[in-house]
């Protein structure tokens, strides 16, 4: 017999082969029929696994999963995108799997197919799902040895999951796969009980995809999808997709001349339009004069630093393959590199040895390797000879070179907190398939700041950082976030630092979180490597999550760095590091900005904040008076001197989202007025020049945010991708 602890603290017992749907059918026939997933001992696991196969706890802790509970949605998508697969696999036998995991809303999956798939496809794989659904055949689960496992999936001629065990998945003695009726997949799970449970689904779209999303190794097609619990939720959903397609930045960003994506400059290098621009200088100044009375001191550092400097601070290699390749003074420096990771890898064979040990004679390398030279004794002499030449890396972060500049003097405990901050460019090779117009870019401009302060300080000046950013969100109207508490794992070795340090890190942003009154959530496994973070995670007016604000801290880069100060007992101690930034970037969140104003921005951030209409040319020569003395007001504003009708001219200001016109005609010149025309409330009819001018001062003075359409759908909250494939 096991010991089965439920949700409300009894403990049952059950015979040893007992599954999650044992103990739901032990409790009712009605709640065996709705599980569709289970909770054991904290994981998301199948409902009809042996619970003993998952948890060798003396009590196991079981909480059984309905419709009703957020985690049972991304298992049936999960399941669903196997569904999509066996359906696609019906259709065109030949394919070769990938991966399939499922999305914040969905799921896809990647296919390696000489077909291609288009929309046109989607109805007849829609229907080769719905009757997989239709029969309700049930997921199974197995395990296999690793060699019967690659035995197994060459036997399915699946060369794609043989090599992914081979070399992905090396240290796995033991691999899980999932059947269902003719479909079985390389997959740890967790799956609904059987396809039945899939109530609404639909294929979204197709695009382009590469093996492990390297544009290195072969193309494949990635199909995406979504699935809900009911037809009602999965509705209200694709409205929010249409709604999302109606105000894409990309589209609005070409229309509204705000930036531009020119393939002759680079896939995900933004160009920003003048009246892009406007936005973002606008909300640069707007941040600037606040860290100015928050104590922040400006700084500038290079696009470029060497190497070194990023091996210090560990983001090279940690980052090495988000990173682009590092620039050399000398020519053979890019086949060292690559030498060198080939042999930490051990993945170099003699013949390709020497074909490097020859092209470096060539590109007039001066190093030598002793006879019979160990792989260890070759890395080090490649090593020395890459310091010896010049190394340089386009910067990723700014934090090294903040901390660099924190060194360039002593500093006593008497001038902490320092607080530096720079709008600094950082570059990340992205893939091209992961590019999305200003939301994921290869260059972004972090409005990035650190803050080094003593031990004592640290809560302090973390509470000031969250309320830099609410007043950040605030500004532009989005005060519907949660707070992410981003911890690492203590499973993971991918977190520099000592424990201690981590204890202490963790705890200080628990305690001001709690002590702030805002709602968080703790999340393990997102922490940045060298330190836990707040993240905020704010809605937008039509129910969509994003990233934006983040504040991070950091005990170990100040100990990679060797940071110091002097304190009152005139001994060295080391700072705590603090990284913040409101905006996060100033790509994502200009893009974010359009989407969410849908290109109608608020007054004080629009680019052309009033456009003056003359009636006629008869009433130009006033019309240039009034924009003169706007311009000297500080407005941003533009005079329509064509010919057009009025009317017209009103049409196209409507269309092109000016917050306000100013008509004038004979009858305003003569009264010094203007008829103020409002883009949301229409015609506000004649007012003296002085009069709007003040009403229009004090709108932007304020800040204020007047129209933005909100959403009632609250299916998108708090949901979070999963990767469930190997």
């Amino acid at each position: 017999m096991i010991q089965i602890k439920l949700p409300d603290g009894s403990v049952k017992e059950f015979p040893e082969n007992s599954s999650a749907l044992d103990v739901a059918q032990s409790i009712g026939e009605r709640l065996a029929n709705a599980v569709v997933a289970a909770e054991v001992d904290g994981t998301i696991c199948d409902a009809f696994r042996p619970l003993k196969d998952i948890s060798d706890s003396q009590e196991i802790s079981l909480r059984l999963l309905t419709e009703r509970d957020p985690e049972a949605l991304g298992v049936m998508r999960h399941s669903c995108a196997h569904i999509m697969a066996r359906a696609v696999m019906r259709l065109w036998p030949d394919i070769q799997l990938a991966f399939g995991p499922t999305l914040p809303h969905g799921f896809y999956y990647d296919f390696g197919l000489e077909h291609t798939i288009s929309e046109d496809d989607f109805p007849k794989i829609e229907e080769e799902m719905k009757k997989i659904i239709k029969e309700e055949e049930p997921f199974e689960r197995f395990s296999l040895d690793r060699e019967e496992a690659i035995s197994f999936v060459n036997e399915m001629h699946q060369a794609s999951k043989a090599e992914h065990i081979a070399t992905g998945l090396a240290d796995h003695p033991q691999l899980s796969f999932y059947r269902q009726g003719e479909f079985v997949d390389l997959c740890r799970g967790p799956h609904i009980p059987n396809a039945g449970k899939v109530k609404a689904f639909k294929l979204l779209s197709i695009a382009g995809s590469y093996w492990k999303g390297d544009a290195g190794n072969k193309p494949l097609q990635r199909l995406y999808g979504t699935a809900w619990f009911s037809k009602k939720d999965m509705n209200k959903y694709l409205e929010q997709v249409e709604e999302a397609k109606r105000r894409d930045h990309r589209v609005l960003g070409k229309k509204l001349g705000l930036f531009q994506i020119n393939p002759e400059v680079g896939q995900g290098l933004c160009l920003w339009l003048p009246k892009g621009a406007t936005i973002r200088a606008v909300l640069e100044d707007f941040i600037k004069v606040e860290l100015t009375r928050l104590g922040y001191e400006p700084v500038y550092s290079p696009h470029i630093g060497r190497v070194e400097l990023y091996e210090t601070s560990g983001h090279f290699p940690y980052y090495r393959d988000s990173q682009f390749a590092p620039l050399f003074g000398h020519d053979a420096g890019q086949l060292v590199d690559f030498w060198v990771r080939k042999l930490e890898e051990d993945d170099l064979s003699a013949e390709q040895e020497d074909t490097l040990f020859q092209s470096s004679r060539v590109m007039n390398c001066d190093f030598e390797f002793p006879p019979g030279a160990s792989r260890e004794e070759k890395l080090k002499i490649l090593k020395d000879w890459e310091h010896k030449h010049e190394r340089f890396l386009l910067k990723p972060m700014n934090c090294p070179h903040h901390a660099k500049m924190y060194q360039a003097m002593p500093r006593s405990y008497r001038d902490l907190p320092v607080r530096l901050a720079e709008f600094g460019t950082v570059y990340r090779h992205e893939q091209t398939g992961e590019l999305n117009g200003m939301l994921r870019v290869r260059g972004l401009t972090q409005d990035d700041a650190h803050i080094f302060c003593t031990p004592e300080q640290v809560e302090d000046e973390f509470r000031a950082t969250l309320d830099l950013v609410k007043f950040v969100l605030a500004s532009v109207g989005l005060d519907n976030f949660r707070v992410q508490l981003s911890l690492r794992d203590p499973k993971s070795d991918k977190y520099v630092g000592s424990e201690e340090n981590w204890q202490h890190a963790e705890n200080s942003l628990r305690k001001v979180l709690a002590d702030s009154g805002m709602s968080y959530t703790e999340c393990e496994g997102e922490a940045a490597f060298y330190g836990p973070k707040a993240d905020f995670m704010v809605s937008d007016c039509i129910g969509r999550e994003w990233q934006l604000g983040t504040v991070q801290l950091d005990y170990n880069l100040p100990e990679r760095f060797k940071l110091e100060y002097t304190g009152s007992d005139n001994q060295p101690h080391r700072p705590v590091m603090i990284h913040r930034a409101p905006f996060g970037s100033m790509e994502r969140f200009t893009g974010m900005l359009i989407e969410h104003f849908a290109g109608a921005f608020p007054l004080w951030l629009a680019p052309e904040q009033i456009r003056v209409l003359p009636v006629s040319d008869k009433t130009l020569d006033y019309a240039n008076e009034v924009a003169a003395q706007l311009r000297q007001n500080g407005f941003r504003i533009s005079v329509d001197t064509r010919s057009s009708k009025v009317n017209a001219k009103i049409r196209d200001a409507q269309l092109e989202l000016i917050p306000y016109m100013f008509i004038v005609g004979p009858k305003e010149a003569e009264q010094t007025a203007v008829a103020v025309r409002d883009r949301i409330d229409g015609d506000l009819g004649p007012m003296p020049l002085a009069d709007a001018i003040a009403k229009l001062k004090e709108e932007v003075e304020e800040r204020r945010v007047r129209q933005v359409a909100e959403s009632t759908f609250e299916a998108l909250e708090g949901q979070t991708e999963q990767a469930n494939e190997y």
